[in-house]
């Protein structure tokens, strides 16, 4: 086995090899477990063992008995049940990965177990090479330790500077005790109140519970002066209050001073045994106690109010602060505190012999030797959990119960902790956190370990609500064994949980599903590649909105769905290429002077080039592009009459006029005659007689690069109507 670990030194590889011992927790066989006596519901049956199943296929076993369903995996797959429709939890093992730690590893496991299945984790524990150390003096200064008190203050100096051999940082602190300052336990006479010692003539200090004098410091000059100002103080019976004492040092830690990062010692010195818990009832107390910190000004202030610790909330303190004790007792009080120490892991007992310092400093070194876990369920579900502990030690060292002994520095002890689950919470623990907590700690060490056992929820996994709803299966399946199955439909296939999805509740185009061209999923098409939209009838490709020059909608629109939409209300067509009412569309109507021009080239008909003369025009007309010679040559002309284009063949032929009325300008009005026209006189409406009154008409106002000039007219202009360049 040693050899084996050593291939092994990776915690975390053998935490993976390890973790996953899972068996039944019934000496029955599997089938008779599962199916005798009959079982009723899923719950119920994965309640009986690891190795129970349940099938809720529909129609499986068609006229059995419910409880049929509930038996092997192996056999409801035998028996026709659809391995898709078996429920059967397995035991899971999850490692936090964030919770690092350089002692202890893993930090944080999570283990999923069902009733009757166990599985196995291993926690790793390195031991390092030096340490820094808080050691706290606690010692009894009743009058019978006089003699003690002495020599303490003669080997204390020494004794701390020995330990700073086996240590990069020491710290030292002081404490003392006596006993409750109450009848039965004090003398509580006036005058002996304050001087216990009266009787012998001696001045003492009165008694106390526990009194803390310094909290942990490096300075040994200030350790020094401290032990030699102690005296001695007296009480009435022989047990001490040293476990009410050594309880308040314990959890007291910020007042005491220890440091997270230091082994914790703790050297209690006493010459008498200590009471025990139920023994203030001669007192007449009664309250148990809570285990908290109770100092004021460094004084223990519930020592006449509250009970002594039982031993094993003092077990707990110990270990839930890290603090190794060592008891140096009286030859004739060993016996006694032997089989205390038997009950407080990380303790060792020591004589108070002349030979203290090497008794100390052995035991020190003894105890860091040892590694050591202390294993702990929560009290509200330690009856329903089973946990036994196997140390494999390295190599030289030697194997107990749950501890390795004779361990050497950066040597790493490793424990396999198995765990079962007897059985789930009653029902009326159902306030109670579904997560139970088991607790590793090595004694002594400042890190440990948190196995968390989250509970498989039985009772509501298999429901066939979905959440908010009244409806079981969304009234689109029947409920089978606290299961959802489906209903069969003609149009597609209902799916989920809850029955809640199908393939056919989405959007149609040309009566048919996503248009062929996606699926639906949970009611939503999902396109094929190149298609978009809700009923994926879009196009993802732009081609359809270009024109042949390769604009998109000729740049005053975008394409949406494949086909171009306007940005604005003038422009028109498939790709927005026509605008009648635009600016655009009659501009540049300039004169012959210019000897630049932009005119439709015959042949080139909807294309503008600028030419010095031109011989061939291109005209429209009616509605064609036409080239000739000149505009004398053209006999059709089209012209507007009352709002529609009409070809003549000039325009003495047209009776019907649609002109502007006076007193209606901006209304096209058709009219056979008219003897009060509104004419444009450069860009203002004008009400005239005729046009022969109108010297300067802006219907023959042209446009000369780009403004619009009046002329006197009609001869002042070129026959033509030109673009400029």
């Amino acid at each position: 086995m040693t050899s084996w670990l050593r291939k092994y030194d990776n915690p975390v590889l053998l935490f993976l090899l390890l973790a996953a011992n899972i068996t039944s927790g019934s000496s029955r066989s599997g089938e008779s477990v599962c199916s005798s006596p009959p079982v009723s519901s899923c719950s119920e049956c994965l309640r009986r063992g690891p190795r129970c199943a349940w099938c809720f296929q529909e129609g499986f076993l068609d006229g059995a008995e419910v409880g049929k369903r509930c038996d092997l995996a192996v056999t409801l797959t035998r028996r026709g049940c659809g391995l898709e429709f078996i429920e059967n939890p397995e035991v899971m093992v999850e490692v936090n990965p964030t919770t690092s730690r350089t002692q202890v590893s893993p930090g944080e496991i999570t283990l999923t177990l069902r009733p009757g299945a166990e599985a196995s984790v291993v926690v790793a524990v390195q031991q390092l090479e030096r340490y820094p150390v808080d050691l706290y003096y606690l010692v009894d200064v009743s009058a019978s330790m006089q003699e003690n008190l002495d020599q303490l203050k003669k080997v204390g100096v020494a004794l701390s500077n020995r330990m700073r051999e086996h240590s990069s940082d020491l710290r030292l602190g002081f404490g003392s005790f006596v006993d409750k300052n109450v009848s039965p336990y004090i003398n509580v006479h006036p005058s002996k109140i304050n001087n216990p010692c009266s009787d012998y003539e001696v001045k003492c200090l009165p008694a106390h519970g526990f009194h803390h004098v310094l909290s942990m410091t490096s300075n040994m000059s200030e350790f020094t002066r401290i032990i030699k100002r102690q005296r001695i103080s007296g009480n009435m019976d022989t047990p001490e209050g040293g476990l009410d004492a050594m309880l308040q040092a314990t959890v007291c830690q910020g007042e005491v001073g220890w440091r997270g990062e230091a082994k914790r010692l703790l050297l209690l010195m006493t010459d008498q045994p200590s009471h025990l818990a139920l023994d203030s009832r001669l007192a007449g107390i009664v309250t148990p106690h809570d285990g908290l910190c109770h100092l004021e000004n460094s004084v223990y202030m519930k020592s006449s109010t509250m009970d002594h610790p039982s031993l094993g909330l003092l077990a707990e303190k110990l270990l839930e602060n890290h603090i190794y004790s060592l008891f140096a007792v009286d030859k004739l009080q060993y016996q006694w505190y032997e089989e205390l120490v038997r009950l407080l892991p990380g303790s060792n007992l020591l004589f108070q012999a002349p030979n203290l310092i090497d008794l100390v400093v052995d035991a020190y070194k003894r105890l860091l030797s040892v590694v050591q876990v202390s294993v702990s369920v929560e009290d509200r579900a330690f009856s329903r959990f089973l946990v036994s502990v196997s140390p494999l030690c390295p190599e030289g060292s030697e194997s107990h119960d749950r501890s390795c002994s004779n361990v050497q520095p950066n040597q790493t002890v490793y424990f396999n902790i198995t765990i079962g689950l007897l059985s789930c919470p009653d029902n009326d623990d159902d306030d109670e956190d579904d997560v139970v907590q088991v607790f590793v700690r090595p004694v002594g060490y400042n890190e440990s370990a948190v196995i968390k056992t989250p509970e498989l929820d039985l009772e509501r996994s298999w429901q066939c609500g979905a959440a908010g709803s009244e409806v079981d299966c969304s009234a689109r399946g029947v409920c089978v064994c606290e299961r959802c199955v489906c209903e069969r439909n003609s149009l597609g296939t209902v799916y989920g949980a809850y029955c809640q999805m199908d393939d056919y509740s989405c959007p149609y185009q040309h009566q048919v599903l996503c248009g062929g061209r996606g699926m639906c999923v949970s009611g939503e098409c999902v396109c094929e590649e190149g298609w978009t939209g809700e009923s994926c009838g879009c196009p993802v490709s732009t081609a359809t909105c270009l024109l042949n020059n390769g604009l998109l909608c000729s740049g005053r629109g975008r394409c949406v769905c494949g086909r171009c939409m306007c940005d604005d209300h003038q422009h028109s067509g498939e790709f927005c290429e026509r605008c009648p009412t635009c600016h655009s569309s009659c501009q540049s109507h300039c004169v012959d002077t210019v000897s630049v021009w932009t005119v439709y080239l015959c042949g080139q008909c909807g294309q503008c080039i600028c030419v010095d003369s031109v011989s061939v025009l291109t005209v429209c007309l009616c509605g064609q592009c036409v080239c000739v010679d000149s505009v004398d040559s053209v006999s059709v002309w089209t012209v507007c009459l009352c709002g529609q284009c009409v070809c003549v063949d000039s325009v003495d032929t047209v009776s019907v006029w649609t002109v502007y009325l006076c007193g209606q300008c901006g209304q096209c009005i058709c009219v056979d005659s008219v003897s009060v026209l509104t004419v444009c006189l450069c860009g203002q409406c004008v009400c005239v007689d005729s046009v022969d009154s109108v010297s300067v008409w802006t219907v023959w106002t042209v446009c000369l690069c780009g403004q619009c000039i009046c002329v006197d007219s009609v001869d002042s202009v070129s026959v033509w109507t030109v673009y400029l360049c």
